[in-house]
């Protein structure tokens, strides 16, 4: 078991993929928000993780990319490059892989307005908590 300080300085990088997943993040880059050689840092972050830093980063990728195809009516090929990912022909490859269906079809499947959507008028309404500031709920009747 590595030692506390390097668990969390591998959180840091795993931290540092999920925020900055479009950018062109590399190896090296989470390597070095780890402080930690690139080698060194894939078989820690292996280890503790469960799967490779490039593995973890094009999971995180595509799970967006599976969010906005729900959401949005963006084209794929933009979902593709807003995700991060520059070539097409991977990022399908990829999605089949993970989610079995090709991205339109993941989309056909899962279409935007198949979303429950709640005005947010109803939202702020029943969303607030009871005002119990005077706690009349607690008051029994006298006897």
């Amino acid at each position: 078991m590595p030692p506390a300080t390097r668990i969390r300085d591998l959180v840091r990088a795993k931290d540092l993929a999920d925020a900055r997943y479009a950018d062109p993040l590399t190896v090296a880059d989470l390597a070095r928000a780890a402080h930690l050689s690139p080698a060194h840092f894939s078989r820690a972050f292996s280890a503790a993780f469960g799967e490779s830093p490039h593995q973890y980063l094009l999971t995180r990728r595509l799970e967006r990319a599976a969010t906005l195809l729900r959401t949005t009516d963006w084209r794929v090929s933009e979902i593709c490059v807003r995700v991060g990912l520059s070539s097409l022909g991977s990022f399908t490859t990829s999605f089949r892989r993970i989610y079995g269906l090709s991205p339109e079809r993941y989309r056909q499947e899962h279409p935007p307005e198949a979303m429950l959507r709640i005005p947010p008028c109803v939202v702020r309404a029943y969303g607030r908590r009871p005002n119990r500031t005077f706690r009349e709920d607690d008051v029994r009747p006298g006897p």
